[in-house]
């Protein structure tokens, strides 16, 4: 008979007779363990208790076996934790203060700064612990506030728990930090930060319960690997709602508004997309094949959608711009997200070339047809392209594409078109509901700080010196 118990496995050959009436078994008997070369074998005769006995021993050791820390797996999502962080910390701050007008380069950067205090803070306190408590369908519990029971040695998987808390909220800070580009160079810092903190509690928390803490999405098998839905849907349909309730900035759209600081936004853009290793890599929570072919084909789509955004403006203005292939970077970065654990690089060569295409004419769109003030153009780039990838991981996880092909569809999903309805579900499930709770906590935040923007003269003379009495270039 063979019997598995746990991860040993017994093989036991029996013949036997009886002697004196009492029943005696003897047989040869294989012992074997997971992840051992090697087995214990030999011949044995026994009484019948001494073989339930033996049997009692082996399943109780197998169930007291506990969830051994991986050392490996370890050391990847703590290096991986420091890349998404910096991801916003210089990365993110960078960029977009490179974007704004010189005279509101330091609110930018001062808004990302208090957005990651903030965060973390919500995130220790009650954030974590509505996210991923068991809770329901729907949201968590308060099982998890302020960390309660996770001790130095508790692990979530084989990693230990404080690190999966810290690197989920490396997520959670970037989230709100870009949403910050559909409301720049207007908003007042007060309302900014109550703002963020409570789009943080209410849209941000219960979508990652949803995909990625046990609820309903994740429940229907949806792909999202590191955050078409739960980041950059959620952050695009923000900055959307939040350009359309406060309005454009004064001079919009007849007035340019071009970039003070192109070399910080090149030099935020790349440390974007090297934390995006981390972003999309350490979504794996190994270090093993999963995470490499996730960084493999981030890095393609990045390159893709740069050289397609960069070859569309060549070809419709004349020029390629550094503006233009940074952008297009972003685009293929963003959409590549929900994607990166279940397609190959074919299919990511595809995704990112329709990012670069898609994302651009959404960004020309939205500012030149539809004449919506998106500062930074947060909704055409992260919000459109993140819904095109959780869209296309149903379409590239298929087996079937050849070159093209991915890594299979989600248990129990056996079809192209039942990935790809899942998919769309997550898509409009995700879109819907950040779009009506921003709105309403808009509504709520202009009723409590006596308004959402600064006014007519503090605009025009700008948010650096009108919110924090300093400029970003005070040069003797």
């Amino acid at each position: 008979m063979k019997l598995l118990q746990g991860f040993r496995t017994i093989t036991f050959t029996p013949f036997g007779n009886y002697s004196a009436g009492v029943p005696e078994y003897a047989g040869f008997f294989l012992l074997s363990f997971p992840g051992y070369p090697y087995s214990i074998g030999g011949c044995m005769k026994i009484w019948p208790f001494f073989l339930v006995g033996l049997l009692m021993f082996v399943t109780g050791a197998a169930g007291a076996e506990e969830a051994v820390l991986d050392t490996g797996n370890t050391a990847w999502i703590l290096t991986s934790t420091a890349l998404v962080l910096f991801m916003t910390l210089p990365g993110l701050a960078l960029f977009y203060g490179g974007l704004v007008r010189s005279k509101n380069v330091l609110s930018v950067l001062m808004q990302c700064f208090a957005i990651a205090g903030v965060a973390s803070i919500l995130w220790l306190l009650v954030g974590y612990s509505l996210a991923f408590g068991e809770g329901n369908a729907w949201i968590g519990d308060f099982s998890k506030v302020l960390m309660a029971g996770v001790g130095r040695d508790t692990l979530s998987g084989d990693i230990p728990e404080s690190l999966f808390m810290l690197f989920q909220m490396t997520f959670a800070i970037i989230t709100p930090a870009l949403v910050v580009g559909g409301f720049a160079e207007r908003m007042k810092f007060s309302s900014m930060l109550l703002f963020s903190a409570l789009w943080l509690l209410l849209v941000y928390v219960p979508v990652t319960h949803w995909v990625w803490g046990g609820g309903w999405l994740g429940a229907m098998g949806l792909y999202d690997f590191a955050g078409g839905t739960v980041v950059h849907i959620t952050a695009g349909a923000a900055a959307l709602v939040t350009a359309l309730v406060m309005g454009p900035r004064r001079g919009f759209p007849s007035t340019p508004f071009t970039p003070h600081n192109m070399t910080m936004t090149v030099t935020g853009a790349g440390m974007l997309w090297v934390g995006w290793f981390g972003f999309n890599g350490g979504s794996a929570l190994a270090s093993n094949g999963n995470a490499a072919m996730a960084m493999l084909v981030t890095h393609i789509s990045a390159a893709t959608g740069a050289m397609t955004w960069m070859f569309i403006e060549w070809k419709k203005f004349g020029k390629p711009s550094a503006l233009g292939v940074v952008t297009g970077m972003v685009a293929g970065l963003g959409t590549i997200t929900p994607a990166s654990g279940f397609v190959g690089p074919g299919g990511a060569l595809i995704i990112g070339l329709l990012a670069g295409g898609i994302c651009f004419t959404a960004t020309m769109t939205l500012k030149q047809v539809l004449k919506i003030d998106d500062s930074l153009d947060v909704f055409p780039v992260h919000g459109v392209g993140g819904m095109l990838g959780t869209l296309l991981a149903g379409v590239f996880s298929a087996t079937s594409l050849g070159v093209f092909s991915g890594f299979g569809f989600a248990d129990g999903i056996d079809s192209m078109g039942g990935q790809v309805w899942v998919q769309f579900v997550g898509v409009v499930a995700t879109l819907v509901f950040t779009l009506v709770l921003t709105w309403g906590i808009l509504k709520l935040v202009a009723l409590l700080t006596g308004g959402l923007r600064v006014n007519a003269d503090q605009e025009q003379e700008g948010l650096d010196i009108v919110l924090h009495e300093e400029r970003g270039y005070d040069i003797h």
